[in-house]
């Protein structure tokens, strides 16, 4: 069966049979983390099917962020792919069960997994990639809104002379988390747009520090000469 098909009824199930209020978490996060392990995989030996499989139900099981089973939910989500691949999708070669888990339940970055696959890298710097850049930083501020934290220290926001907090402000989650991505990325693709992701995430925190000291025309150039390194190999 051609890719496009196991993917077009992969939608059909979840848009059918998967109710998810966290939108940052939704049918299509699935999709475009589908459509970047396509850049990544390209030229490579990976399984497309096993690669595709696992996008699309890597967060079929997802606990919020301040959740204390947070790390145990790519298990969770491995152990209900296989258990909907069983039950509504019969045709399902069962030779790749094993590559589908697996690649489930390595790509959460809570759960510190480490991916043994091609496949399971994939999918991870596919999944990463998603928390830096323009969706990127939407998703911070969504996910801090709905938890209903701060967007950051107005005193103090990059946490220079205090300890950094992103359970209580949204902009300590670039430090604490963002900016380490493009070092754990699996794959040389991944790395690479990690890296230009990230730059973008600098920028915004200097275009942010800027309006904050009342400068609306350029960016702190401190904040781009402490943080610019993360987006170089």
């Amino acid at each position: 069966m051609p890719i496009a098909h196991w993917q077009d009824r992969f939608e059909v199930y979840l848009h059918g049979n998967w109710a998810q209020d966290d939108k940052a978490h939704d049918v299509a996060h699935f999709h475009r983390v589908w459509k970047t392990a396509q850049r990544i995989m390209a030229g490579t030996e990976a399984d497309r099917l096993v690669v595709l499989t696992a996008c699309y139900f890597h967060d079929i099981v997802n606990l919020p962020k301040n959740h204390p089973q947070r790390h145990l939910a790519s298990t969770q989500a491995a152990q209900e792919t296989l258990r909907i691949l069983d039950a509504h999708f019969p045709d399902f070669p069962h030779q790749l069960y094993d590559a589908v888990a697996h690649a489930v339940q390595a790509h959460s970055f809570s759960a510190g997994i480490a991916p043994q696959t091609l496949e399971a890298k994939i999918v991870q710097d596919a999944d990463r990639l998603e928390s830096l850049g323009a969706i990127g930083l939407a998703r911070v501020f969504y996910t801090s809104g709905a938890l209903g934290r701060p967007l950051f220290d107005s005193r103090d926001p990059l946490a220079q002379e205090r300890e950094l907090d992103d359970t209580t402000y949204a902009l300590d989650h670039f430090q604490k988390k963002l900016f380490k991505l493009p070092e754990t990325m699996q794959t040389e693709a991944g790395r690479e747009l990690a890296r230009l992701n990230a730059d973008f995430l600098v920028h915004y925190m200097a275009k942010l520090c800027a309006e904050l000291k009342g400068d609306y025309h350029d960016l702190d150039r401190d904040v781009l000469e402490q943080f610019i390194s993360i987006a170089k190999p």
